[in-house]
């Protein structure tokens, strides 16, 4: 049976275990924490979004930069140190930019046909992650940001996914705890949230009893292809190296896929784009009437939400290319907390869990899935743009 090492537990190293074990494989996934979802797929949006396919390359995003560079509180804040792989990343983002559509339209097919998988697998092993399929509504503050939501939903129209624009009074009818005065909105009823941790760990429970040979708490150091072999070398908890041999590797790493693939010789050109969330345990029953069911992407802001269950209200969002830093910032959180303060007013705020990710983020946007340059090499990352929302078994 051919033997196969998936590096990374997160949401999408996870996945490709899973899927590789239903198809036959034996299959080795490497965590360096003790736990699956411990980094990037432990508090995101929450969002299931193929709504929010539009990808950042466009020339608004660089105007926005450069007009928020200094502002701390921004939704994208942007580091002015330079650095060659910052450098790097944003010439090949513009270099992107005549892509700008047909990559919004392959994101939005690409979002359509993973949910169905996701959706298949948690019916199958019956993994409880508090979705709701409850739709996505997308909420404007003015003309402009409403019309360019307009042009967006043709180009998602192409990638198979359909939504309509609804009036503030058609939005107050949707999501009635809402507060504010709004233009007007686009609500996708296709699209759903849950809890990216609980699905994660619950596939990683199901991976196992499929055969799945799971190495939580070591770390990966190395990684050494000569086609025939992939070499794996691990450091574990005890710092003790050890020495592993695969037919084959796949490289989920996030963020620290880049790193990987340059030992493979491979150029696989990912930025941690950091990402902050706030989990809002709704402790009294006015909290939890007072909080949304449906889900939310407030355009101006950048920031999304998804209801948790009963008694938690996540709100996500905000990009900040900082390099490799997940410190937690009061100034980055303290947004969050306003945005929430003013359009749920009912909800209290007292009891607040602060969280920072980073995302991995290709240029294009778009996720880095296939082979590298060795014939026993691939790769399945660089989907920091819509998360799980993007991942493909």
């Amino acid at each position: 049976m051919k033997t196969i090492a998936v590096i990374g537990g997160g949401i999408t190293g996870v996945t490709t275990a899973y899927a590789l074990a239903k198809r036959g494989f034996s299959v080795t996934l490497f965590e360096r924490h003790r736990y699956a979802a411990m980094e990037t797929s432990f508090a995101n949006g929450g969002q299931l979004s193929a709504s929010n396919a539009e990808v950042w390359t466009h020339w608004s995003t660089i105007l926005k930069g450069l007009k928020w560079m200094l502002k701390s509180d921004a939704p994208l804040l942007v580091n002015p140190a330079p650095t060659w792989h910052k450098l790097s990343w944003f010439a090949e983002f513009i270099a992107a930019m005549p892509h700008y559509e047909r990559n919004t339209v392959e994101t939005a097919r690409l979002a359509v046909a993973a949910r169905k998988h996701l959706f298949t697998w948690a019916q199958e092993e019956g993994i409880d992650f508090d979705l709701k399929k409850e739709g996505i509504l997308h909420i404007y503050r003015d003309k402009k940001g409403f019309d360019h939501a307009g042009k967006v939903s043709v180009m998602l129209a192409k990638g198979g996914l359909p939504r309509y624009a609804v009036t503030p009074a058609e939005m107050k009818a949707i999501e009635p705890t809402l507060a504010g005065t709004y233009y007007g909105g686009y609500f996708t009823e296709s699209d759903s949230t849950g809890d990216i941790h609980k699905f994660t760990n619950g596939l990683a429970n199901a991976a196992s009893r499929l055969g799945v040979h799971t190495l939580y708490g070591q770390d990966v150091t190395s990684i050494q292809s000569d086609g025939q072999q992939a070499v794996i070398t691990v450091t574990q908890q005890d710092a003790t190296p050890s020495l592993h041999t695969f037919d084959s590797v796949v490289v989920c790493a996030g963020v620290g896929s880049r790193d990987f693939a340059a030992q493979l010789g491979d150029r696989v050109n990912i930025y941690p784009v950091k990402g902050y969330s706030i989990t809002v345990n709704l402790n009294d029953e006015e909290s939890q009437l007072g909080a949304p069911t449906v889900s939310l992407l407030d355009d101006e802001t950048k920031l999304v939400t998804s209801r948790l269950g009963l008694n938690r209200f996540r709100v996500a969002g905000t990009a900040e290319f900082n390099g490799v830093n997940r410190d937690i910032r009061a100034d980055r959180i303290r947004p969050l907390i306003e945005w929430v303060e003013q359009c749920f007013p009912r909800v209290n705020t007292r009891s607040v869990v602060p969280w920072a990710g980073l995302r991995p983020m290709m240029p294009n946007m778009m996720p880095r899935v296939g082979q590298g340059r060795t014939p026993n090499v691939f790769y399945n990352t660089g989907h920091g743009h819509l998360g799980w929302t993007l991942w493909m078994p």
